[in-house]
């Protein structure tokens, strides 16, 4: 029996993140006797690294997890060197994939000068946090896709600031969406009915938001608005998925906003699909996305939209999404949101796939990709 073709996938780590949850939806759709993936991700120490979000899934499909210590600049020639010696002992992959794009100008060149035959760099977002570890990604980044044999990006705004406007102009970037299971996120009113009866919010109006607590997804504006919406809607309540190192600060804030008894922090969940189904209006009030598979997710649940005009509109596959300014004083996107919050809710599977965020398509793109 011919053996699996390996692909590589280089990330920060392997939690519950967008470019982590995309990776693994095309994973499971792969026959893995033809296409096995492996993943290299990034602690503080390699030793001792802490199992993650998707740790037991990758290896009972049959992936294996590899470590290198986190790049901290300091290190660069530490780094270098465990990458090395890394690809001197690896010698099993076709394919290497660095969404880690902070430092794939130094992984990659590596990988293909220990015999790699293909090496890709691919753009999953559109901006950097702010300060020094900000400017030191976008030096590290310059001139990465004349480092890489192949260049992706999710979206045109991804790929133009992680590559540059010449490298897009001269057509080295191929745009490929980050693509849902839809099926696993269409409208189910069953569903909603359940998960609202759960959590005691029947009659409630409830937002709802999906997204690590970090700088990028700017939480507290978006508990701002939340609090302007509670100044006219006493029903309203918030149900934020996700977990990161500012939830503590932003539980702190729901305190002083006067709105804790109002605001469900729910943590990392492997049923998103069904909080979904309980919104009545979905928030992404971020500074920068690449192209966020959430806002994807949401639209394919059949929830109206209010989101950040930072965030690319290719990733409006419906006519659900309502960009505005975060630059707004939080009464605009209150108002926007009481505007909204009586709508018919529809099942949006056929508007999702033909605009092509369908896994199941994108997944016969890649093994035809990986194949060659």
């Amino acid at each position: 029996m011919t053996k699996p073709i390996h692909v590589l996938h280089v990330l920060g780590g392997v939690g519950l993140g967008g470019a982590e949850s995309r990776i693994m939806d095309l994973y499971r759709q792969m026959d893995r006797n033809e296409i096995q993936f492996d993943f290299l991700v990034h602690a503080a120490d390699a030793n001792v690294r802490k199992p993650e979000f998707y740790d037991e899934e990758i290896q009972a499909l049959g992936g294996h997890i590899y470590v290198l210590p986190k790049f901290k600049v300091y290190n660069y020639f530490s780094y270098r060197r465990a990458v090395r010696d890394f690809f001197a002992a690896h010698r099993e992959f076709r394919v290497v994939q660095g969404h880690m794009t902070s430092t794939a100008g130094i992984y990659l060149p590596i990988a293909k000068k220990s015999g790699v035959p293909v090496t890709v760099a691919h753009a999953r977002n559109a901006g950097v946090v702010k300060g020094p570890k900000g400017l030191a990604t976008k030096f590290f980044r310059r001139r990465l896709a004349e480092k890489a044999d192949r260049c992706f990006a999710c979206s045109k705004l991804a790929g133009e600031d992680v590559f540059g406007k010449a490298a897009m102009e001269a057509g080295a970037v191929k745009i490929i969406h980050n693509a849902i299971n839809v099926s696993r996120f269409t409208y189910d009113e069953k569903v909603r009915e359940e998960v609202r009866a759960q959590l005691g919010l029947s009659d409630n109006l409830v937002l709802g938001h999906v997204g690590r607590f970090e700088y990028q997804k700017n939480h507290p504006y978006l508990l701002d608005v939340f609090a302007a919406v509670c100044k006219e809607r006493s029903d309203a309540a918030l149900l934020l998925l996700g977990d990161g190192v500012d939830r503590p600060a932003m539980e702190e804030r729901c305190k002083k906003l006067g709105i804790a008894d109002k605001v469900r922090f729910l943590g990392n969940r492997k049923d998103a699909e069904r909080y979904y189904q309980a919104m009545d209006i979905f928030l992404l009030p971020s500074f920068f996305e690449g192209l966020p598979g959430v806002l994807v997710e949401a639209q394919a649940a059949g929830l109206k939209c209010i989101v950040s005009d930072s965030v690319t509109r290719e990733a409006q596959a419906t006519d659900l999404v309502t960009y505005l300014s975060i630059e707004d004083m939080p009464e605009v996107w209150a108002q926007e949101i009481r505007k909204q919050a009586d709508y018919v809710r529809r099942d949006t599977s056929g508007e999702l796939r033909a605009e092509g965020f369908d896994v199941r398509s994108q997944a016969e793109s890649y093994r035809r990709f990986y194949l060659s």
